[in-house]
């Protein structure tokens, strides 16, 4: 049996819930029929907006008429703030002029300059220039009337509205601000969500389309001399069209899918819907044997004992040594490469290295001096990126001895970081 608290609570939270789904115009319907309603409650009279004092004239049914206009043109308060403050305004100064008791219902001009402050969007300063000029003109026909106040009476209930006006304007001020926020959060996601995917596109596309075309090239030279490797040449070309084919495919899954089944689907392990063509650490040697097809002799060691990690560690590891291998085939063909993944309790650490000295014509993703550097490519910059999301390193840069190291470290646990703020 549930406690008598939670039941109340539960039965109070669902009506409430109802009732901020419903429309505006509804809402503030039954807020002015409430107001009218407390308008004719005697023991309610004594609170209200009054600035005359005059001498009181006997109710009838011009003043139940104004009573009327300053509570049920609150109906359009959030539809038609300013043509609402208008009507009741109206009312308000005719029959503080005419002499009629205060009732409740007087309250409405308050709720009216509330709601001008907070949904008046354009002529703001218009209608305010206008409210005010309407108050003068009812100062000095309350004066001429016999009002005994003075000028600072009227200045106090003239401040008294603004402040009220002012509150609505600071309402409306937050709830702009508010979804600017939104706003440049939600471009901030989208920013960051359009990188991730050119990322992967990137990792992926590169190095396939990398490999085919060195497969391609060493094909061409072996038509002649040795159509056989030839032809074993061009079958190696359509698996890896084939492998990037259906990278591409898990990849476009990733994207399109959502909630938790996306993050217990971990790619390449047993189990899983897309282990048997998702990229993962585990699958790294398929990423050797696919460079060692395309003529590029590697060398590949995996040390300590392999423990479960999340995705994001796994698809890190598993990009690192892709782009490494896939800068090999580029820039230093046919070089020996060593690729050595550490396993440890905390981390893993992936090391790529390539002989030879760095060639001439490497572009911008290999850097320029001897010592490694910050300095990368849009591949190495993306994992980069990527691996420093998780809490690791990714060095990359020429070794002194001649070739090129990339080298990243990455925990196993990794802490979520917070993401930049711009102003």
């Amino acid at each position: 049996m549930f406690p008598q608290g939670l039941l109340r609570t539960r039965w109070l939270r669902v009506p409430l819930e109802r009732w901020k789904e419903q429309d505006a115009f509804l809402k503030d319907g039954v807020l002015a029929l409430l107001l009218t309603l407390l308008a004719f409650v005697p023991t309610l009279s004594a609170i209200g907006a009054q600035i005359g004092d005059l001498p009181e004239r006997p109710a009838n049914a011009l003043g139940l008429g104004l009573v009327l206009a300053q509570t049920l043109p609150l109906a359009a308060r959030r539809r038609w703030p300013a043509g609402c403050l208008v009507a009741v305004a109206a009312a308000f100064a005719v029959h503080q002029a005419l002499g009629f008791a205060t009732t409740f219902g007087s309250m409405g001009l308050y709720l009216a300059l509330y709601s001008a402050g907070a949904h008046q969007v354009r002529f703001r300063l218009g209608l305010a220039g206008v409210a005010t000029a309407g108050y003068v003109v009812l100062a000095f026909v309350l004066h001429r009337l016999g009002s005994p106040q003075d000028a600072m009476a009227y200045l106090a209930f003239y401040l008294a509205l603004a402040a009220v006006r002012l509150v609505g304007s600071g309402v409306r001020r937050r709830r702009a601000e508010e979804a600017e926020r939104r706003r440049l959060a939600a471009e901030l996601a989208t920013a960051a969500e359009r990188a991730r995917i050119a990322r992967e596109l990137h990792d992926v596309v590169t190095h396939h389309v990398t490999a085919m075309v060195v497969q391609a090239d060493a094909a061409q030279f072996l038509i002649a001399s040795a159509p056989e490797r030839a032809t074993t040449g061009m079958a190696s070309v359509s698996d890896t069209g084939r492998r990037a084919l259906t990278e591409l495919r898990y990849l476009l899954g990733v994207l399109e899918a959502t909630g938790e089944s996306a993050a217990t689907d971990v790619p390449g392990r047993e189990g899983s819907s897309h282990g048997s063509r998702g990229p993962a650490l585990g699958r790294v040697g398929d990423l050797v044997e696919q460079a060692r097809r395309s003529g590029q002799p590697v060398e590949f060691s995996e040390r300590g004992e392999r423990r479960p990690r999340s995705v994001d560690v796994e698809l890190a590891a598993y990009r690192v040594v892709q782009e490494a291998l896939t800068n090999a085939m580029k820039y230093a063909t046919g070089q020996p490469t060593r690729v050595v993944v550490r396993h440890g309790e905390e981390r893993v650490e992936i090391g790529v290295t390539t002989d030879g000295p760095v060639p001439a014509t490497a572009p911008a993703a290999v850097p320029a001096t001897r010592e490694p550097g910050p300095a990368g490519g849009r591949g190495l910059a993306g994992l980069r990126v990527r691996v420093r999301m998780l809490d690791g390193e990714l060095e990359a840069g020429p070794r002194p001895e001649g070739g090129f190291e990339v080298r990243a470290t990455i925990p196993s646990q990794p802490q979520p970081q917070p993401q930049p703020v711009q102003e």
